[in-house]
């Protein structure tokens, strides 16, 4: 076991696959020589020579169709896009060909491949360095998308990624790439996508969240907790193909529930599991369903960003609210 910042348990999995998978490549822009923007793949062009570790030129388009090429010919590619608000230029390639590949070639070919992208604010970043914009790609269907919230379940997660026979985009918070540890036992064991993790166990309401947002969640659980209030807290993990059973059942056991997302709520996924839980367990509720999120305006610039930001105040207030009901 070894305490890790989540971003060092990306480049232990990334490490882990490529040293038992010769298939596995990388690449990306300054990924090789200078270990990419957040030194995600640091050391591994050193360890696993330049042919399997490469530096793209500026350029997501190329990036993005390159990995495909790649996946479709029998390798194992991970693309990394610096940030998230850099991969639009690759969506032409994403959307029309990854994500329908099998489909298109009836099964004759597919595309294990994966994309990584930092993404989300808190960093002091201009807003194309701040993006949450992961309901674009759950949308498409061919794709499956996948954020982890800690280290172990990046590791975890992204070794399961790699594995998959489908594309896969990784999203990565960068808020919390280095704001937590936990001990992660570099034993090449992959988690289950496609599964929302119960983090803590509740009876009074569930709060259901991804990604950096966890973090907020789990801290507003411990305040609702001195006042008597019991939570569920749920980590989605993989936004698309949603989970929607561990989500119900956790509401028929709570009648409430509370999701928090850090992108802006206009056609959010908390949109979907709202209207999810709707649909499936209307009658296990006692009270509407109340979402935190961004505001549906661009992410502001570092010095207004944090009022941007869902706040384990604002997820406290919301969950009193429904409790009150």
């Amino acid at each position: 076991m070894k305490e890790v910042t989540l971003v060092e348990a990306v480049n232990m999995a990334l490490a882990w696959e490529m040293e038992h998978d010769e298939h596995v490549v990388v690449l990306g822009e300054d990924i090789a020589t200078n270990g990419g923007v957040f030194r995600a793949t640091v050391g591994l062009k050193e360890r696993f020579g330049f042919k399997r570790v490469m530096d793209t030129p500026l350029a997501e388009n190329l990036i993005a169709g390159t990995a495909i090429g790649m996946a479709t010919q029998g390798l194992r590619p991970v693309a990394e896009f610096q940030f998230m608000g850099f991969i639009y230029a690759g969506m032409e390639q994403i959307v029309s060909h990854a994500a329908r590949m099998r489909n298109r070639t009836r099964g004759r070919l597919h595309c294990p491949l994966v994309y990584r992208a930092p993404f989300g604010g808190g960093i002091h970043a201009p807003e194309h360095h701040s993006e949450s914009t992961e309901a674009l790609f759950a949308h498409v269907p061919g794709l499956r998308v996948v954020i982890p919230s800690s280290p172990q379940r990046a590791y975890g997660l992204l070794l399961a990624a790699i594995r998959n026979p489908d594309p896969v985009v990784f999203l990565e918070p960068k808020r919390i790439y280095r704001a937590v540890t936990q001990s992660v036992a570099d034993n090449g064991e992959a988690l289950p996508l496609d599964t929302c993790y119960t983090l803590r166990e509740g009876d009074d309401v569930t709060l259901i969240s991804w990604g950096a947002s966890i973090l907020e969640t789990l801290q507003a659980a411990d305040k609702l907790a001195e006042q008597g209030i019991s939570t569920e807290v749920i980590d989605v993990a993989t936004i698309s193909p949603l989970d929607r059973e561990t989500l119900l059942c956790s509401v028929a056991k709570t009648g409430r529930a509370v999701i928090v997302h850090e992108a802006c709520r206009n056609g959010g996924v908390g949109a979907e599991i709202a209207a999810s839980i709707a649909e499936a367990a209307f009658l296990d509720l006692q009270a509407p369903i109340v979402r935190v999120t961004g505001y549906d305006t661009i992410m502001p610039y570092y010095r207004n960003e944090q009022a941007y930001l869902p706040h384990v105040e604002d997820i406290v207030e919301a969950v009193e609210q429904v409790i009150a009901l």
